[in-house]
């Protein structure tokens, strides 16, 4: 995904200011960019704090909620856990996608992969999925053909971020059944 890019603003209604998403961007580097808006506002107004106990119950730790990236508990998601969180809902739809298909199931796969990739927060992600989508359409004459191509396409993903490609022959194992060692029993 290319870096250069201007980062998308999603409030293209023109009454507010650019304003990167978190979807768009790491924790860090959102963090950063939120303390240097910030920065330049102090000097005319002073950021409000929490004064009751109330104010912050809301951001209280969650010992469930899986903040690897660095972002704190109770936030809204940054791109890194959108793009975990996402791929784990994508391959768990594919490892429960029937085995014998529907010509209903087979139109309803397909179009939730188009709608998906049009509605896609991270702007640059999702227009990258379109482009997938055009070069490699969803193969959803069984659950094994669509697991097979939606591992395909997240290995051309983690390809593109430098990140290591999954063996696509564990699919099943790795999002339907759990590990053959037990670990998930």
């Amino acid at each position: 995904m290319p870096a250069a890019e201007p980062l998308p603003n999603h409030h293209q209604n023109g009454k507010e200011p650019p304003a990167p998403c978190r979807t768009c961007m790491d924790f860090k580097s959102w963090s950063k960019q939120q303390r240097k808006s910030l920065s330049t506002t102090a000097g005319s107004s002073s950021v409000a704090k929490a004064s009751t106990d109330t104010d912050v119950a809301h951001r209280k730790t969650d010992s469930n909620d899986d903040r690897s990236s660095g972002s704190p508990p109770n936030c809204p998601i940054d791109k890194e856990q959108l793009g975990r969180y996402t791929w784990g809902l994508l391959h768990t739809i594919a490892a429960y996608y029937p085995t014998l298909p529907t010509e209903t199931d087979e139109r309803n796969v397909r179009t939730f992969f188009s709608s998906f990739s049009k509605l896609y927060p991270c702007e640059y992600c999702a227009k990258d999925f379109q482009q997938e989508l055009k070069e490699m359409p969803p193969e959803t004459k069984s659950q094994h053909a669509l697991s097979q191509w939606l591992c395909r396409i997240h290995n051309r993903v983690n390809v593109k971020l430098g990140k290591p490609e999954f063996d696509c022959a564990k699919v099943n194992e790795r999002w339907r059944d759990g590990w053959l060692d037990g670990s998930c029993d």
